[in-house]
C-alpha cells in the first residue's frame, strides 16, 4: 500500500509541475502558468495617469467606466536612472526597451547608445505595428517606440526616423515637424516613397492597402473639451482594422497624451475630459479583444502628473473637489490593468521596465 501511494504522489507531482513553473527572479518568487500566449498586444498609456485620475473617470463619467472590466491589476515603480521622479521620455523608453535611462532620453541608454525597441523587435518577426497619440507623433511617448535621440525635444530628428521605421500605422499631430523643416526635407514625400498613404485633413473613412500616416494638427491635437471629437477612439478603431489583417499578429501603442497636460496646467476639467476620452478608447480595445480572443490589452501610465486628488469640498463627504499639489510629476506608483492571454503576468509590484520584458516574453519567446 505504501509503494502504491508513493507512485500516486509522484505521478501527481509530475503532472502538477508540468502545468506550473516556479522561477526565482530578482529575489522574488514568481509563478507562471502555461496559459495561452497572445498573438496581439494593445498597450494603452494614459500619460500622467495615476489612481486619482482613473477614479475621476468613474465619478465624472456618464457611462460605466471601462476600467471596471479588468480583473488583473498591478503596480509599477517609475523612477528613472537619473531621477526619483521620471519624465515621459525615460518612462516610455522603459516600456519600449526595458531599460532605466535618464530623464529626456528617447530610445537610448544612460550612455546615449541606441537600444532596440519592442516595436522594432516584433516587426522583424513579421508583426504589424501602430502608434497613436493625442500629442504630436514625435512627442516623448510615441517617439520612444520608433526613434533614438539623446534628448526628447529633438523633434525634427525624431520625425526623420518615421519614413524608414517599422511602423505600419500612425496617427496624431505634428505636421510642422514633417514639412517646412529647418533642413529643407519634405518628409511627406519620403513617407510616400516608403509606402505610406499620407492624410493631413481628417481620419480616412477606410484603410488603404498601404501603410497609413495620419497627421491632423500642426503640433498636438486639440483638447477634448475644445472640440477634438472622437479622434482617439476612432483612430484606435481604424488602426485595429488595419493591423488585424496581419497573419502574424500586431503590436499597437495608444497614448492619451493630454491627461498629462491637464495635470501640468492644474486644470481639472481638462484632465477629466481627457480621462473620459481615454476610458472610451479602452472600451474600443476591450471590445476588439472580446471578439479577437488572442489579444492582450494592457493599460498603464508612465507617471502621475499634478499630484491630483479627489478631496471633499468644504468637508462635505458627498461632494468631490478635484485639487492639485504640483504642476509637475509625482513619484507615486502607477496602476497596471491587463486582460487577455498572459494577463496574469501583470499582477504584483514591479519596475516599469518589466512591462517591456513581460510583453516581449509573450510575443517573442
Amino acid at each position: 500500500m505504501k509503494k502504491t501511494a508513493l507512485v500516486v504522489l509522484i505521478t501527481f507531482l509530475t503532472i502538477f509541475t508540468s502545468c506550473v513553473s516556479v522561477q526565482v527572479k530578482d529575489n522574488n518568487l514568481t509563478t507562471s502558468t502555461n496559459s495561452q500566449k497572445p498573438k496581439n498586444i494593445i498597450l494603452l498609456i494614459g500619460d500622467g495617469m495615476g489612481l486619482s485620475q482613473v477614479s475621476s473617470s468613474l465619478f465624472y463619467n456618464d457611462e460605466s467606466s471601462n476600467f471596471e472590466r479588468f480583473s488583473t491589476i498591478g503596480l509599477i515603480k517609475t523612477s528613472s536612472s537619473s531621477d526619483l521622479i521620471t519624465d515621459s521620455a525615460a518612462g516610455a523608453t522603459a516600456f519600449a526597451s526595458g531599460i532605466k535611462t535618464y530623464n529626456g532620453a528617447i530610445g537610448v541608454n544612460s550612455d546615449t547608445i541606441p537600444v532596440p525597441t519592442l516595436l522594432e523587435e516584433v516587426s522583424k518577426k513579421g508583426l504589424s505595428t501602430g502608434l497613436i497619440a493625442t500629442s504630436s507623433i514625435v512627442h516623448a511617448t510615441p517617439a520612444s517606440f520608433f526613434s533614438h535621440v539623446k534628448y526628447r525635444r529633438q523633434y525634427e530628428d525624431i520625425a526623420a526616423f518615421m519614413p524608414t521605421s517599422d511602423v505600419d500605422f500612425f496617427a496624431g499631430g505634428g505636421t510642422k515637424f514633417f514639412t517646412n523643416r529647418k533642413d529643407g526635407r519634405n518628409l511627406y514625400s519620403e513617407l510616400e516613397q516608403n509606402g505610406f498613404q499620407v492624410y493631413t485633413d481628417k481620419l480616412p473613412a477606410t484603410i488603404s492597402e498601404k501603410k497609413e500616416a495620419i497627421l491632423l494638427a500642426e503640433d498636438g491635437m486639440p483638447k477634448k473639451i475644445d472640440g477634438r471629437g472622437d479622434f482617439l477612439p476612432e483612430a484606435t478603431q481604424l488602426a485595429l482594422q488595419k493591423l488585424a489583417k496581419s497573419q502574424d499578429g500586431f503590436f499597437l501603442m495608444v497614448e492619451g497624451s493630454q491627461i498629462d497636460w491637464g495635470g501640468h496646467s492644474n486644470e481639472a476639467d481638462y484632465l477629466i475630459g481627457e480621462m473620459i476620452d481615454f476610458d472610451k478608447t479602452i472600451g474600443i480595445a476591450l471590445d476588439f479583444a472580446n471578439i479577437n480572443k488572442e489579444t492582450l490589452v494592457i493599460v498603464t501610465a508612465d507617471h502621475e502628473t499634478g499630484g491630483f486628488t479627489l478631496a471633499s469640498e468644504g468637508g462635505d463627504y458627498n461632494k468631490i473637489k478635484p485639487s492639485f499639489s504640483t504642476g509637475g510629476h509625482s513619484s507615486t506608483m502607477i496602476p497596471v490593468f491587463a486582460k487577455g492571454p498572459g494577463a496574469e503576468l501583470f499582477n504584483g509590484i514591479y519596475e516599469n521596465t518589466e512591462i517591456y520584458h513581460k510583453m516581449k516574453q509573450l510575443l517573442l519567446k
